[in-house]
């Protein structure tokens, strides 16, 4: 998927009113993500998703992941998008079903099992959540 179809996605998931919109809010969920996973993970999904996603990983990746809940998730996204994390929820979720959609069925499984399945259901894998 290149650039421009992978914000495509997210605008009109998450009803952004333009592409900057959809980038900010992509960008913001992927360096949350980066540091919810562990390097190695953050590593592989950067080398599947369209090279600037792929460098605002690579920039946000921490020394070794964090472990935090979703909640703590989704007050990380609201605080570097000034929004609540109630619209953080629908922000993360736009993003990361679009990843879903980006990455192979294995790199998103290895992506899923590094987290709580409270998780899942932002990729679009409900089945797999509680």
């Amino acid at each position: 998927m290149k650039y421009d179809g992978f914000l495509a996605r997210v605008r009109e998931r998450g009803e952004y009113s333009d592409q900057d919109e959809a980038a900010d809010v992509t960008n913001a969920v992927l360096e949350v993500l980066a540091q919810r996973i562990s390097p190695g993970e953050v590593k592989d999904l950067a080398s599947q998703l369209p090279g600037p996603l792929g460098q605002v990983l690579d920039r946000a990746t921490p020394q070794q992941a964090r472990g935090f809940g979703i909640e703590e998730f989704y007050r990380r996204v609201a605080e570097r998008t000034h929004a609540r994390p109630r619209t953080a929820q629908w922000d993360a979720s736009a993003v990361l079903t679009t990843v879903a959609d980006a990455v192979t069925g294995g790199e998103l499984n290895q992506i899923i099992s590094q987290l709580p399945s409270s998780y899942a259901v932002l990729f679009g894998r409900a089945d797999l959540a509680d």
